[in-house]
């Protein structure tokens, strides 16, 4: 029995409208939410999008991103080569279906699909799988869905991107550059019309075997635009002299290790970064040309960036000699690397003691032999100053005066500092780093210390970026979105705009690797910057700043080997200046308002003034400065009428004196400070009978107190001698040694003298011809 005769009319059609409404939602439903399911090659530009560099896709095929357009000459060249009618059908054209047909009845075997472009889509989509009916009706509905679903631009643009183009060069935009080297949207009719014959049938016709078969295919192209009028006669003449490619070229490797962390980290992705193509290729040519120089030396790496200040933007990214060229370790990312520290940080701690009131910008600072629990930091010159101006002491990159405004400030809070800096490399608690931390005991990147001279330049300047962004503007080609801050919560440091200007004034006055002053040629721009050198000349690192630019340098071996060279003033400065050649210049950065108060500084000693500083500067200085304490070198003195005594109360009464107001350092300060200073005088002696010197004259040079000291071993390995030495403020005073009280010897002019002690605790004593006496201990271990 029929089911017609069994059910009523009414539940017939309620089945007959079920059906299809099943088959509707089912025709709704066909067509997946994402059609192409494949990965995609990494592919750079820069803020022009100009390509920059690619890594090819996990599969092994050239295929970039999908775009989201198509330039005209293509989409004039791939209608007219595969879909006539297709800004006029739905996805499907019956007339090329019914032609299609005939032709293979006519055949007797299958000679034309009548696809429509949106049909190739879909094949594509699903990964070409054989041609049957059953398949080419699955095409044909989800074309119509597509149809539905995006406009024909979409659909053409999804063709185009998905689309091969012989070998393992997949959609436009590789098939551009590796046949023609530039973009899809340069290419010309002759070069748009080979592209668009290419993927009817890529195997047969690959440039590189196929060319008589290929262009006779591009010119008949040629001719049917010509027919058409969508080019003219000149056009197409010029085009049909055109020669085809001889073999896929290779993409641009401009900025390889900033394409490579885009691989590492955002593969698959098409990123539009802040880099400026031109000036890349100029730094990574004074890259490779200092390399040549360098690699004679054994010196084969260098790293360099180049930050807009005000906008917080990379322009440059060179973390290495270039991949192409096979040295040892240019494949490391330096910019990225952790490395030592050396001098570089040492500004930052200028600045932070400035804007806390712990110095005033030419405060003397000791600069003497020191021993501070076993820590015995030297100057890069191995010699000493007694004592020099903070700013002096930061533009000549002085060891031990840099130490001790460390243990003044507080290792802890200096380490904080530099945290809400920005440097996420300090890993260690700060008591694991101590003193060392300000000579290149902690490592830092050339991103984050870079990133740090530069927010002191931009707090200089108004609404300058707080925070250096990654190095990349990442989206569309057409729809760029902004640069995305770093993902790495860091907390931020407030910049004392009065501190930084400064600090970067200060940095301005070091002697550049030419040894020219730049004051004296106007054409010259103004520059702050720093160099640092770590222990063992394993990292050489300079960094400089105007209002525009920051550049870093590091140069140096990525695997690690220290060279008696590297130097940063010597390497990575003349390469950093080099680099600002290339840059605009800029005047130097305007002195900030409303944050400076007048103050009367002592010249000689740069603290506050005192009672009794005579020649004094009216200086602007921070607020904060105010509470430092006045000059403690200067006080009155009674001399006698030749200035050769001191006179004491009981003599002053008898005879004629004269008041004086004395400039006086410690006794060991002062005996090296003479040496650099013959302007300076030491207080005169006291008139027999005249008085005693409350002062201590003297000041052990070495050993410090309570040092532990091991012995040198000479060449056949027995213990070496030790060497005392004093300092004492009469130049020919004579001093009396004893050790464990045994008398040793006695000194004049040059008090030094070698023993050999045996291990244990030691007493040594100096006495001089006044009686004044001057003991230590030390430990031999």
């Amino acid at each position: 029995m029929k089911w017609r005769s069994v059910l009523p009319s009414g539940k017939r059609g309620k089945i007959v409208a079920g059906i299809a409404c099943l088959l509707f939602v089912g025709y709704l439903c066909c067509l997946p939410r994402q059609l192409f399911r494949v990965p995609y090659a990494t592919v750079v530009a820069d803020r022009h999008n100009e390509l920059l560099g690619a890594r090819i896709a996990t599969d092994g095929q050239w295929r970039f991103p999908p775009r989201d357009t198509v330039p005209t000459k293509v989409e004039a060249c791939l209608v007219a080569f595969e879909d006539h009618r297709f800004y006029k059908h739905w996805g499907v054209d019956l007339l090329a279906v019914a032609r299609a047909t005939r032709q293979n009845i006519k055949a007797g075997r299958v000679v034309s699909g009548g696809s429509t472009l949106t049909m190739q889509t879909i094949r594509l989509a699903r990964g070409n799988t054989n041609r049957s009916f059953g398949e080419k009706l699955i095409e044909m509905l989800w074309a119509t869905r597509l149809e539905f679903r995006y406009s024909k631009e979409k659909i053409l643009a999804l063709y185009v991107s998905h689309a091969p183009f012989g070998g393992n060069v997949v959609g436009l935009d590789a098939a551009a550059w590796r046949y023609f080297a530039h973009s899809a949207e340069e290419l010309s009719w002759a070069e748009a019309a080979m592209l668009a014959v290419l993927p009817n049938a890529p195997a047969m016709i690959h440039p590189g075997k196929g060319r008589q078969t290929l262009l006779r295919k591009r010119n008949k192209l040629l001719a049917t635009l010509y027919k058409e009028g969508t080019i003219d006669r000149s056009a197409y003449e010029l085009a049909l002299v055109e020669p085809l490619p001889q073999e896929p070229r290779p993409l641009p490797q401009t900025a390889p290790h900033l394409i490579d962390r885009y691989y590492q980290t955002q593969r698959g992705q098409y990123h539009v970064s802040t880099i400026d193509r031109g000036l890349q290729q100029q730094v990574e040519a004074v890259v490779e040309r200092w390399n040549r120089e360098f690699v004679r030396s054994d010196i084969r790496n260098i790293a360099v960036l180049v930050v807009d200040v005000p906008k917080g933007e990379v322009l440059a990214y060179c973390g290495n000699t270039h991949l192409n060229k096979q040295l040892p370790g240019n494949q490391v990312d330096v910019i990225q690397s952790p490395r030592s520290t050396g001098s570089i940080l040492k500004p930052f701690l200028y600045d932070a003691m400035l804007s806390e009131g712990g110095l005033l910008p030419n405060t003397l600072l000791p600069d003497v032999p020191i021993n501070i629990n076993g820590f015995t930091p030297q100057n890069f010159n191995q010699q000493f100053e007694g004592a020099v101006p903070a700013s002096e002491a930061i533009a000549r990159s002085l060891n031990i005066p840099t130490v001790i405004m460390l243990q003044r400030y507080g290792v802890p809070k200096f380490y904080s500092y530099l945290q809400q800096l920005g440097l996420t490399t300090l890993t260690k608690p700060a008591a694991h780093y101590g003193l060392s931390l300000i000579l290149g005991g902690a490592e830092a990147t050339l991103w984050e210390v870079t990133e740090g001279y530069r927010k002191l330049a931009g707090s200089l300047l108004p609404q300058a970026a707080t925070t250096l962004h990654t190095e990349f503007k990442q989206g569309s080609r057409e729809n760029r979105l902004n640069g995305a801050e770093s993902t790495i919560h860091q907390p931020s440091v407030k910049i004392d705009r009065g501190a930084a200007y400064q600090t970067l004034s200060t940095l301005r006055e070091v002697n550049r690797p030419d040894e020219i002053d730049w004051r004296l040629i106007p054409s010259m721009q103004p520059i702050a910057w720093k160099t640092g050198t770590s222990y063992g000349f394993r990292d050489a690192w300079a960094v400089g700043v105007t209002p525009r630019y920051a550049v870093g340098v590091w140069v140096g071996n990525a695997t690690g080997e220290g060279k008696p060279g590297l130097v940063g003033a010597r390497t990575a400065g003349p390469v950093l200046f080099d680099l600002f050649n290339l840059l605009p210049a800029s005047a130097w950065f305007n002195r900030p308002t409303g944050v400076f108060v007048d103050a009367e500084v002592c010249r000689l000693s740069g603290h506050l003034k005192s009672r009794f500083c005579e020649e004094t500067d009216t200086l602007l200085i921070l607020p904060a400065g105010l509470k430092t304490e006045t000059c403690p070198y200067h006080h009155a003195v009674t001399l006698s009428v030749d200035e050769q005594f001191r006179l004491y109360a009981n003599c002053a009464r008898t005879e004629p004196t004269l008041q004086r107001n004395w400039f006086t350092l410690p006794p060991v300060q002062e005996w090296y400070y003479k040496q650099q200073h013959p302007e300076y005088r030491p207080l005169p002696p006291f008139k027999p009978g005249c008085g005693e010197d409350n002062r201590q004259p003297m000041q052990f040079i070495y050993p410090p107190a309570n040092a532990h000291i091991r012995l040198p071993k000479q060449l056949d390995g027995t213990p070496g001698q030790i060497t005392f030495e004093l300092a004492h403020t009469q130049p020919h005073a004579t001093v009396y040694w004893h050790l464990d009280q045994t008398y040793l010897m006695q000194t004049q002019d040059f008090h030094n003298l070698s023993i050999l002690p045996v291990p244990g605790k030691h007493s040594l004593t100096a006495v001089d011809e006044e009686g004044n006496t001057l003991s230590t201990t030390f430990y031999i271990e």
